[in-house]
């Protein structure tokens, strides 16, 4: 049975406190900063192993154990939508030595969830560091070709498709629940705690389908393990340059871009912020890096922490709005 979540409260308050969560930190000397890191560093991925965001972290991670000459430790925290690993970040010292990799999951969650477990002002704005499309992919096995069909058969059938959710409330289903709005296409929504899981079941023959972060199985539809039918974004990846977009398949004018970028507990000191800003982007260029995050699907942004505090202000209205209409909300 198809699972259904009812629209709640909206938790502005979280949105708009990033906007000047990087005004609000504490400075230091530069001198400080200069040192950091003279320990571990660790980066919680508040998702399961496997999936895109966790890849493009370690990617990161390494570059950066290296450029810092400290080890940089990838640590997966699931559960409760990514609520659960950002509240660990949350409640960790304000010293650069505990990041968050996070997207567009910080703005669904405030406007998803009647509580946090985390306070409204709890995270500093870092980099936006890629955005990326969402990809529908299905098993080979369902004899599902392209986009029209999988809607032809989800509307003559409701439910009959089982597709793969990496969270309740992500990006992905608030994506499929604007498809289901617009072309009355059901299918049955079957959560998993991250991209990983929710491919691996795919792959498997366990569920049907996904839809997912392009950069989380870019390997297995070039190898012909998955079949994709379409792209989210407004452009096709050049990382897929064969998947139409959803509004070349059937869908004119629908656009959802996501994006994964990190995040410091509130009251880091403002330098050291803009330390691993600049230091992330500096390994955000390296031609070798670029390369390959571009051959899973990402696409380079970078930018300030401003940058990424706007960006947060600026999305917030748009899924809100999507939200209320799809009547989506997590309990």
């Amino acid at each position: 049975m198809q699972k259904r979540f009812l629209f709640r409260s909206l938790s502005a308050a979280l949105i708009t406190s990033f906007a000047t969560a990087a005004l609000l930190v504490p400075t230091v000397y530069a001198g400080e900063a200069d040192v950091y890191p003279n320990k571990p560093v660790r980066i919680v991925v508040p998702v399961a192993a496997g999936g895109s965001a966790d890849k493009l972290t370690r990617t990161l991670a390494d570059k950066l154990s290296q450029l810092w000459g400290q080890s940089v430790v990838v640590e997966n925290i699931a559960g409760a939508s990514g609520t659960i690993g950002a509240n660990k970040v949350a409640k960790a010292a304000p010293d650069g030595y505990t990041l968050l990799q996070q997207g567009e999951g910080l703005t669904l969650n405030a406007i998803l969830f009647r509580e946090l477990p985390y306070d409204a002002k709890a995270f500093t704005p870092v980099i936006k560091a890629v955005v990326n499309p969402q990809i529908l992919v299905v098993n080979p096995a369902t004899g599902i070709h392209n986009f029209a069909e999988y809607l032809a058969r989800a509307k003559a059938k409701p439910e009959s498709i089982s597709l793969g959710l990496p969270g309740n409330g992500g990006i992905a289903h608030v994506a499929h629940e604007i498809i289901t709005q617009e072309t009355g296409a059901k299918v049955n929504y079957i959560p998993y705690p991250g991209g990983g899981p929710a491919t691996l079941d795919v792959l498997g023959g366990h569920t049907d389908a996904t839809l997912i972060t392009l950069a989380a199985v870019t390997e297995y539809v070039r190898a012909g393990k998955l079949r994709a039918l379409a792209v989210t974004t407004a452009y096709r990846s050049p990382a897929l340059p064969d998947v139409p977009t959803m509004a070349e398949a059937g869908l004119p004018g629908f656009s959802v871009e996501s994006w994964q970028g990190y995040f410091a507990p509130s009251g880091t000191p403002s330098a050291i912020v803009e330390k691993i800003n600049r230091d992330i982007q500096t390994v955000l260029k390296t031609p070798e890096v670029r390369a390959k995050l571009e051959d899973m699907g990402f696409k380079v942004a970078g930018g300030k922490p401003a940058d990424l505090a706007a960006s947060l202000q600026t999305e917030q209205p748009k899924y809100a709005l999507a939200i209320k209409t799809a009547g989506i909300s997590l309990r």
